[in-house]
C-alpha cells in the first residue's frame, strides 16, 4: 500500500534543521520502503551505500569494473561488502550496520547520509558503535572508520572482521574464476587482480586495515561456509581465518 509506505516513510527519516543530514533511524519490524542510499565518489572511483550498509564499490567504470558485486536488488538489498563484531568470550557476533548480521532485539540503527559520507550508530550488549565512510577526494579508495565504546561497565574482549567479494569486471559469475589474490609482504594488505580483463588487467584492488594482528583468507567458500550466507558465516564460528589467498579460489577478501 503506497500511503502506508509513505506514512512509516515519515517515522523513519528527514532531514536534519541545516539540511546537511538525512538521519534514517531503523529498528527490526520499521525499515525503509526501499534501499535510501547515498553515492560517495571522485571521479574515476566511488562506492553506493544505503542505509542498511549495503555497498558495492567501483573504479572507473561503474558497470565495467566493479570491485564488489551489485545486486540491484531493492527489496533484499543484498551486498557483497559487510563488517562483523565478535564477542571474543562470548562468541556472539553482529555488524555496525543493519545488514548483514544484527541480533533480533529492538536496538536502533541510526544512519546518517552527508555530503561524500555515511555514519551508522549502533548499540549492542553494552558497545556503542560508529562507522564512518568515506571516499578520498582523489584516490581511488573508500575508507570505513570504527569507532567502539563499551559502556557495559565490564572489560570487554572484541574483535573485528571486515569482508568484501571480489568482482574485478562487470559480472561475477564471469570474472570470480580469472581472480588472483595474495597477501603484500610489507603491510599485511589483500591484494587482487583480473589478468583476462581486457581493460583493467592491471588494475590491483586491495582491502587493508590499520592492524597487522589479524588472520585473512581470500576463499569465499571458506568464509562463508558451505550453503552459508553473510547473516551467519562459518568463519564467525572459528577463532581464525586459514590465510588461504591464491588462484582458482571463489574470490573474497577477508
Amino acid at each position: 500500500d503506497w500511503s502506508s509506505d509513505v506514512c512509516s516513510s515519515d517515522l523513519i527519516g528527514g532531514f536534519t534543521p541545516d539540511g546537511r543530514e538525512y538521519v534514517i533511524t531503523t529498528r527490526p519490524g520499521l525499515v525503509t520502503p526501499a534501499p535510501w542510499a547515498n553515492v560517495l565518489a571522485n571521479p574515476h572511483f566511488g562506492t553506493v551505500l544505503s542505509e542498511s550498509g549495503s555497498a558495492y564499490t567501483w573504479a572507473e567504470n561503474a558497470h565495467e569494473f566493479r570491485l564488489t558485486p551489485w545486486h540491484n536488488d531493492p527489496v533484499g538489498d543484498t551486498s557483497g561488502e559487510a563488517l562483523y563484531l565478535r564477542d571474543e568470550e562470548s562468541g556472539r557476533f553482529w555488524s555496525p550496520t543493519s545488514l548483514p548480521s544484527q541480533d533480533a532485539t529492538d536496538q536502533a540503527t541510526v544512519t546518517r547520509h552527508g555530503f561524500g559520507y555515511s555514519v551508522f550508530e549502533h548499540n549492542e550488549g553494552g558497545i556503542h558503535t560508529e562507522l564512518s565512510v568515506y571516499v578520498d577526494v582523489n584516490a581511488p579508495v573508500k575508507f570505513s572508520q570504527l569507532k567502539v565504546r563499551n559502556d557495559s561497565g565490564r572489560l570487554r574482549r572484541l574483535s573485528a572482521t571486515a569482508y568484501v567479494e571480489w568482482v574485478l569486471g562487470d559480472e561475477r559469475a564471469k570474472t570470480a574464476p580469472h581472480v588472483v589474490t595474495n597477501a603484500d609482504p610489507g603491510t599485511g594488505a589483500l591484494f587482487a587482480r583480473n589478468p583476462y580483463s581486457m581493460e583493467f588487467s592491471d588494475r590491483v584492488a586491495f582491502l587493508d586495515t590499520d592492524d597487522r594482528t589479524g588472520t585473512v583468507t581470500g576463499d569465499r567458500t571458506e568464509f562463508l561456509g558451505r550453503n552459508g550466507t553473510m547473516q551467519s558465516p562459518a568463519a564467525m564460528t572459528r577463532a581464525r581465518l586459514s590465510g588461504k589467498l591464491g588462484a582458482t579460489l571463489d574470490p573474497c577478501a577477508a
